[in-house]
């Protein structure tokens, strides 16, 4: 079997990084940012992010006639490993989670309004998922959405909302129905982030990432921004994730940072031997090369279903939690191996790759969070991959 990719998609790779050599900018893009950089606006990121557009590069994978190019999903795929390779925003939330959703679900309202603004990247949003009492168990939300002439009173709070303090729109699911079964009750809104009753909260994290805590007070929201049938949100939230997992985790951030390692123990020594001729050293190194094309081969799996039509539900559950797990391994690997300086922060004289993965270990508890912990994942695998009953 040929793993490579097509003429096509080679074609398209060597666009992609010729552009990206042509619009170096660094204040845009960082490889040595732990975090996800499409996460971080700035007026340039936002350029940039045009600049993909004009070149017809978001959204390409969707059907002609909300404005895609249908093309491959592989070309997706290409695309955002180039701009992670280095550090570049990824097309993201926007693309994968909400215009696809609004694709197989949305209003005629809602399609006009939001898609033609996503594909010519005017557009940012933040996802209100988790609560306080409702993390993993997205079910459990207790976000209160009651029904008034011509829409909806929303009324409580989201936590870990990442994007809320730039986002122009809030993609938020709320209980519509509280004497229904937990899954059956919850419905998606689009709520502008400007709206009367919005208060956002700083949340400082690990490794100097910024996520936020929402309330919502007496926020109105019409009819025609309810997304999808009533009650239904459950079910539409878990197809969106089944993306998020792929759209929002690349492979070449993590190959990065496997490479930073590799180079390290070139040069290292301990106790005056040079740490490439351990055989320990190189048993890590070896274990991680593996993990890392295992991830990739995960990936396209999950890209091969969608390009089916499917929804890559155990394949992105697959993908999601062996990629967070070799994200913390690469990052405890150095830990162990460059020993007590490795702990020393950026800034330090004596911290090793500039403190690099000391920043990087405490992000890598993070990527084991979004979208979904890992034990969500296995939950996904065990009960739809190997139906296995599972306890909530």
């Amino acid at each position: 079997m040929d793993f490579d990719y097509g003429p096509e998609a080679k074609a398209f790779r060597a666009q992609v990084r010729q552009f990206l050599a042509e619009n170096h900018d660094p204040e845009v893009m960082d490889p040595t940012r732990e975090g996800m950089a499409q996460l971080v606006d700035t007026p340039a990121r936002r350029a940039f992010m045009r600049k993909l557009s004009e070149r017809g590069w978001i959204g390409m994978s969707w059907p002609k006639e909300y404005g895609g190019s249908d093309a491959p999903g592989m070309f997706e795929y290409v695309l955002n490993e180039e701009l992670a390779t280095v550090g570049a925003p990824l097309i993201g939330k926007g693309v994968g989670i909400v215009g696809k959703t609004i694709m197989r679900h949305g209003n005629e309202r809602l399609k006009k309004e939001f898609l033609p603004k996503i594909l010519g990247a005017e557009i940012e949003f933040a996802i209100g998922y988790s609560e306080p009492n409702a993390g993993s168990d997205l079910a459990a939300l207790s976000l209160r959405a009651t029904k008034t002439e011509g829409g909806w009173v929303l009324n409580g709070q989201k936590r870990f909302t990442t994007s809320a303090h730039f986002a122009d729109w809030y993609w938020l699911a709320a209980r519509t129905d509280p004497d229904a079964p937990k899954h059956k009750g919850i419905t998606l809104f689009l709520v502008p982030m400007n709206q009367k009753g919005i208060e956002v909260v700083n949340m400082p994290c690990l490794a100097g990432e910024r996520t936020n805590e929402v309330f919502l007070d007496d926020v109105f929201v019409p009819d025609d921004y309810a997304v999808g049938e009533v009650n239904k949100g459950f079910y539409y939230i878990s197809e969106a994730l089944d993306f998020e997992r792929f759209t929002l985790f690349t492979v070449s951030a993590f190959v990065k940072k496997y490479e930073a390692l590799r180079t390290y123990l070139r040069t290292a020594t301990r106790d005056g031997k040079p740490m490439r001729e351990d055989p320990e050293v190189r048993r890590v190194v070896a274990r991680l090369a593996t993990r890392i094309e295992v991830c990739k081969m995960h990936c396209l799996r999950v890209i091969a279903k969608a390009a089916r039509g499917e929804v890559p539900n155990i394949e992105a559950a697959m993908f999601k939690l062996w990629l967070s797990q070799t994200a913390q391994e690469v990052a405890e690997a150095f830990i162990t191996l460059a020993g007590p300086d490795a702990v020393l922060r950026r800034g330090n004289e004596h911290a090793p790759v500039d403190g690099r993965f000391e920043n990087y270990f405490q992000y890598s508890v993070l990527e084991t969070v979004g979208a979904g912990t890992s034990e969500v994942q296995r939950n996904i695998i065990a009960r739809r991959a190997l139906g296995l009953p599972v306890q909530n």
